[in-house]
């Protein structure tokens, strides 16, 4: 009866991952206030969850449930790989996300200006390209496992099983890398965000009453406050997400590391190392709920998304969705 629970949770989970993550795709195509370059990297935070949904999380939850492995030693490290290079890619992407942040509220006149399609474009490929090598590589070429061979094959390896070897060299360069150094880096950039941002808020309340026109300039357009005020919503969303990130998948790395430490843990600790591991998956379905919970535009495209119950149906939310965002960016 337990196993027939855990089943029906971790296929929710799984469900939830995939729709939630898609939703947020289709938000931003929706939403025309929502297509901007700082949600290149959201869409591609939600694509990496979304991969990890259809390409990881059912092979997980079939080894979790039955700890039978039908698939063979190739497609198992194939899975593997494809679990640490999203994992990798999606610690980049928000390391990257923080920076944009940085950048929008430290200098707004000029992130226009810094921010371009083409910088955007080669931050993104600079983190696929970064997460492909840290995990197919390592992992095909045998660098991870303690012997030096590649994991699951051999005649020492146990038939229908999937495991994932570590060696002391492989996880502290691989947890320092990839996780702990850009967690480290993105502590100090949302602190020095912080910092800034109330010092802004201070100079905003201040001249609130005196000049009405710091919200808006002769030619009603938005000016530096409207803008700043802006950037500060979307930080505290992306913030948000960071820190969800943080609680969801700092133990799973803490866990990881020391196991990885002693090279042959305790069967009692690699049970724990599994609920730590879906604790972290759990982020990958969390984040389109902070998206919704903390971002009006985010909930505006979600309603129009969801009420396309039909081709017509659609095709007048999506007119509408156009409609309220022309009159919004008029505004």
């Amino acid at each position: 009866m337990s196993n027939l629970v855990l089943g029906l949770i971790l296929v929710l989970l799984i469900l939830l991952t995939i729709s939630g993550n898609v939703t947020v795709c289709l938000a931003v195509c929706v939403s025309r206030r929502l297509r901007c370059l700082t949600n290149c990297f959201i869409i591609s935070l939600a694509v990496t969850d979304l991969l990890l949904g259809l390409l990881v999380l059912p092979f997980s939850a079939l080894l979790q449930l039955t700890n039978d492995w039908p698939f063979g030693p190739r497609f198992c490290n194939f899975y593997i790989c494809m679990d640490v290079m999203l994992c990798t890619a999606s610690i980049l992407t928000l390391l990257v996300i923080s920076v944009d942040r940085y950048l929008a509220v430290t200098m707004p006149l000029r992130y226009s200006s810094l921010v371009l399609p083409w910088r955007v474009a080669v931050a993104m490929a600079i983190v696929w390209t970064t997460s492909l090598a840290v995990s197919f590589l390592p992992i095909q070429m045998g660098w991870n496992t303690a012997n030096g061979t590649v994991q699951n094959y051999g005649p020492w390896s146990q038939k229908r099983t999937c495991r994932f070897e570590l060696n002391r060299p492989y996880v502290l360069t691989d947890s320092i890398l990839t996780f702990f150094l850009p967690l480290l880096a993105m502590c100090c950039i949302y602190l020095k965000i912080l910092r800034i941002a109330r010092e802004q808020a201070k100079r905003i309340v201040q001249a609130r009453p005196n000049n009405a026109r710091t919200f808006q300039g002769g030619n009603n357009k938005p000016t530096i406050s409207a803008v700043t005020l802006r950037e500060h919503k979307a930080t505290v969303t992306v913030a948000a997400v960071i820190g969800a990130f943080i609680v969801c998948w700092l133990p799973y790395f803490i866990m990881f590391t020391l196991l990885g430490l002693r090279e042959h843990p305790h069967p009692n600790a690699v049970t724990e190392f599994s609920i730590v591991l879906w604790i972290g998956y759990t982020n990958s379905a969390l984040n389109p709920i902070l998206y919704g919970a903390l971002n009006r535009d985010f909930r505006s495209a979600y309603r129009h998304v969801l009420g396309c119950s039909c081709s017509n149906g659609c095709r007048s939310q999506t007119q509408s969705a156009v409609m309220a965002d022309n009159n919004e960016t008029q505004q």
